[in-house]
């Protein structure tokens, strides 16, 4: 069963760095995808970065670009966090899926974890 793990949220000021981490675990399939989204109160579930199963392809919205970097190591993905605004606040998740490419989509995720929370106060 495959199963992603998120860690590294918390409380930040205006300005501030956070790094989140997502741990994934059980897959049976040779290459996948994987990306970012987060989730603020009354919004939907929106698309914030994403990387190739390679590492060599990233895509990110345009509110983060600049400030957000994603990577990859082995089986787990991070998405670097500077220059935090207010409105980077909510939930973030992990999502895999079973391609090699990068998808900025939702729906194209079939793989997702229960979320950290990120704050970042003014």
């Amino acid at each position: 069963q495959v199963r992603l793990v998120e860690s590294g949220g918390g409380l930040v000021q205006a300005g501030g760095s956070l790094r989140l981490s997502c741990a994934i675990s059980g897959t049976t399939f040779t290459s996948y995808a994987t990306g970012w989204f987060r989730q603020a109160p009354k919004r939907e579930r929106e698309f914030v970065a994403a990387i190739s199963w390679s590492g060599g392809s990233t895509k990110y919205a345009d509110s983060v670009k600049g400030r957000f970097t994603i990577s990859r190591h082995d089986a787990t993905v991070y998405l670097q966090m500077s220059g935090l605004k207010p409105e980077d606040t909510g939930v973030y998740y992990c999502a895999a899926v079973d391609a090699s490419y990068t998808y900025t989509d939702l729906t194209d995720y079939d793989y997702w974890g229960q979320g950290t929370q990120v704050t970042v106060s003014p």
